[in-house]
């Protein structure tokens, strides 16, 4: 199984036919992916579940249907133990950003939370979970596959927003401000956090 985000809403790829409550199910192999992300966009549907017989096919044929984007992301830990936020679109995320050619994807959580955030001496301590997410951009959807690290870092210099890539703020939260950040962030992000 596995769970792909248009905004907070879930598309579940699965193998398993369930009576429909308040989801739609529709076959993968014959889905239309944009009148699916138009219902789960425009309804009080809160799920959609799009099944296939053959569980190892089912991500493979799902990110067949739209461009697919890959990014690198970190979820990064200072020496006090308090998680690095940034605060783009009114929501507080996790940095991450786009691979760049001949980098790997390692390099590329590196970067990305570098340019983000200004933070140095980062270091990766273990992967986390990959995330998926729909996205529009310039008038066409495409699925964002994010590959998170756990990250660790000494670094206790000044934190300066990329303001370019529309971040207006990088925090360190402990867990309890980290838990209020949630209250205002995006599903994939509270399933790393």
């Amino acid at each position: 199984m596995y769970t792909i985000y248009v905004g907070d809403k879930p598309i579940i790829l699965t193998t398993k036919v369930e009576k429909e409550t308040d989801f739609k199910s529709y076959l993968l192999n014959s889905v239309n992916i944009g009148k699916v992300i138009k219902t789960l966009n425009n309804t009080d549907l809160k799920a959609v579940h799009l099944i296939h017989k053959n569980e190892d096919k089912l991500l493979k044929k799902f990110l067949k249907l739209l461009p697919n984007v890959i990014a690198g992301g970190g979820k990064v830990y200072n020496s006090k133990n308090e998680i690095l936020f940034i605060y783009r679109n009114n929501k507080w995320d996790l940095p991450k950003g786009k691979a760049e050619r001949k980098e790997t994807i390692e390099e590329t959580a590196i970067r990305e939370v570098e340019e983000e955030t200004r933070v140095e001496g980062l270091k990766i301590v273990k992967p986390l979970p990959v995330t998926y997410h729909i996205f529009k951009r310039h008038g066409k959807h495409r699925i964002k596959i994010t590959h998170w690290f756990e990250m660790s870092s000494d670094f206790d210099g000044e934190l300066i927003p990329q303001k370019n890539e529309g971040i207006t703020k990088v925090e360190w939260l402990d867990e309890k401000a980290s838990q209020k950040a949630l209250e205002n962030s995006y599903a994939n992000i509270r399933i790393l956090v």
